[in-house]
């Protein structure tokens, strides 16, 4: 009826506690987490930023304390094997057809919002800080920007006196930005997420700052 099937040597509730259960795909981020995805009615196409992440996961008894986190679970996240060495990708998803249309590979999760548009222009953030523009068709990229820091915000446009902007707001942050952004060091800190994306920092700042950008006439 639906519900997955449990593969033992994949399992962290089969293999109990004090085992490394490793090569756990996708990790505890998911392929999907809270980013927000676009479609366009337009091309017919989901505008997904997803993970693209393996965890090695072991659980152990922990006793609750309250105010104290409570996982109860070592965890190391990495980028998935076997595939293009990032830890993210950007996709156009056919929901009719139930498979990708076209993929473009990033370093890092991407962890900020899509925003599909009439002209056919589809833009997010990374990680890194690029603000990109792609086109909602081939997925070819037609422009980006690097601002201060990470993006993990969502891409928003308007329009003022005739004329259209399009601004994101940076600010490195979240769950995959929870080392850079909190100072932690401990690599199993975040869930493994402070050691997956230990590099991070070698890429961007911290800080919060609105770019906005009008579109020609």
């Amino acid at each position: 009826y639906g519900r997955p099937l449990v593969l033992s040597k994949y399992s962290t509730e089969q293999n109990g506690e004090d085992t490394n259960s490793k090569g756990i795909c996708p990790a505890a981020l998911g392929t999907k987490d809270q980013q927000p995805a676009a479609f366009s009615p337009k091309t017919n196409l989901f505008y997904v930023p997803t993970n693209h992440v393996c965890m090695d996961y072991e659980p152990f008894r922990v006793t609750y304390t309250p105010g104290q986190p409570y996982v109860g679970a070592t965890l190391s996240m990495y980028p998935a094997p076997n595939s293009h060495g990032g830890m993210g990708n950007f996709i156009a998803w056919d929901g009719v057809a139930g498979k990708i249309k076209w993929s473009l590979p990033e370093q890092f999760s991407v962890w900020s919002g899509a925003l599909a548009t009439a002209g056919d222009v589809v833009f997010y953030g990374t990680l890194e800080g690029y603000l990109k523009a792609v086109d909602a068709k081939s997925g070819k990229e037609l422009y980006k920007f690097k601002t201060p820091s990470g993006i993990i915000g969502n891409v928003m446009t308007y329009q003022h006196k005739g004329k259209q902007y399009v601004g994101i707001l940076s600010g490195v942050g979240g769950w995959a930005g929870i080392g850079l952004a909190a100072g932690l060091t401990d690599p199993n800190a975040g869930l493994g997420a402070v050691g997956g994306y230990a590099a991070l920092s070698s890429y961007t700042n911290l800080g919060g700052q609105l770019t906005v950008f009008a579109l020609p006439n």
